[in-house]
């Protein structure tokens, strides 16, 4: 038999790949979607009012929904940042938690229902082919090795991307942050609050990003992000579990991966080849906020690939980036700026949590993260957090 042929093979089923594949295929592309099943990436799971409402997201997917977020320092100086109030636009007023090992299904079976192949497999290679195109090889779920042609290819399987390594240059490769998270049983009873998220920016729980507490109703996720090469991730889980009193909460699962700090500065390498999602380096800086990045980066690469498609020109895959740059660079330079200053230090880690008491920058804050991108309605507001950031950032203020 002659190996199956495709428009796109897809490969990876998150958040990235399902959405570029559900884009592609309800337009009429013939789409492989290849993942391997059972493998959720360490990911707090939140998500912003702007995708539940931009990708159609139905309320029995959203595990949790979450009022406010307690910000702690390293000398335990708790603020809670609470978002009623915060909403510029009509709709919900609360951070959406999903569970990724179900939310990634879900996207899947809604790229099948479109039209695409769904397929549970581990990927082996892509190779170009003579004339134009691609030859793919993986393992499906039997083990059995299977081929087929396409005439693009997206990689978004992750940080650690094949794709990548195999159609790009070894230097396309963003640095990383190293997260782990277990998902433990939720409290009962108890202090434990299932609608707030818990930040700790605290050197001993991580010396260069931060711990997250992020509850998903009956589970919750606790972990912690690190790119210092030693640092005992596990243990310093272990240590905020307990001062979270989650110390003796059952654990349910544990998972780790790499997270990449910031996206590449090219998503295809010029012959058909497009990456997104962790693969592209989409995740945001001092947050390492993922899912509607990676989803935003899916639907542009669908858009994209049906261009490239109709035009029969791989060069509108370039279009990703540049697309992705205008709508979300601005907001991801400011970020990166934020991580490396304020996160360098516990000293400044005390002042950056003490920022937070400010109105304007709660204010600042919550409508920015809502709605994805930077608030510009309110010059005064951004001149009142720009002088007392810099007060900070002299030591004029206390912490």
């Amino acid at each position: 038999m002659s190996p199956a042929e495709y428009d796109v093979a897809i490969i990876g089923g998150g958040p990235a790949g399902a959405t570029a594949a559900y884009e592609l295929a309800k337009s009429g592309a013939s789409v492989l979607l290849l993942d391997r099943e059972g493998r959720p990436k360490p990911c707090g799971g939140a998500v912003p009012p702007r995708l539940i409402e931009d990708f159609a997201i139905p309320s029995e997917q959203i595990v949790a929904r979450v009022g406010s977020a307690r910000i702690i320092s390293p000398k335990s100086q708790a603020v809670e940042m609470t978002i009623d109030g915060h909403r510029r636009r009509a709709g919900t007023s609360y951070v959406g938690m999903v569970d990724r090992e179900h939310f990634d299904r879900w996207l899947r079976r809604r790229a099948q229902a479109a039209g695409a192949h769904v397929e549970q497999g581990t990927f082996d290679r892509v190779e170009e082919r003579t004339g134009g195109g691609f030859a793919l090889n993986y393992r499906d779920a039997k083990g059995a090795r299977v081929s087929c042609r396409s005439r693009l290819v997206i990689g978004a399987d992750g940080a650690n991307s094949a794709v990548r390594r195999q159609m790009f240059s070894p230097a396309a490769r963003p640095p990383y942050v190293f997260a782990y998270h277990e998902i433990v049983c939720s409290p009962e009873s108890g202090d434990f609050d299932k609608s707030r998220c818990d930040v700790v920016y605290d050197g001993a729980i991580s010396p260069d990003f931060y711990g997250w507490v992020f509850p998903h109703g009956p589970v919750t996720s606790v972990g912690v992000g690190s790119a210092k090469k030693g640092f005992d991730l596990k243990a310093a889980t272990s240590e905020l579990r307990r001062r979270s009193g989650l110390g003796d909460a059952e654990i349910v699962r544990r998972e780790g991966a790499p997270l990449p700090l910031y996206p590449l500065k090219r998503f295809d390498n010029g012959r058909g080849v497009l990456l997104i999602g962790d693969a592209a380096g989409v995740v945001a800086p001092s947050s390492g906020e993922g899912i509607y990045y990676a989803m935003c980066s899916g639907e542009l690469a669908g858009h994209a690939a049906l261009e490239a498609l109709r035009t029969n020109d791989v060069r509108a895959l370039k279009s990703v980036r540049s697309e992705f740059g205008r709508m979300h660079g601005r907001t991801f330079f400011i970020l990166r700026m934020m991580q490396y200053f304020w996160y360098s230090s516990d000293g400044r880690r005390e002042r950056f949590v003490s920022m937070c008491r400010d109105p304007d920058v709660q204010k600042l804050t919550w409508e920015s993260y809502l709605d994805k991108k930077i608030v510009r309605r309110e010059p005064m507001a951004h001149l009142r957090v720009f002088l007392k950031d810099m007060s900070h950032l002299m030591g004029i203020a206390k912490a």
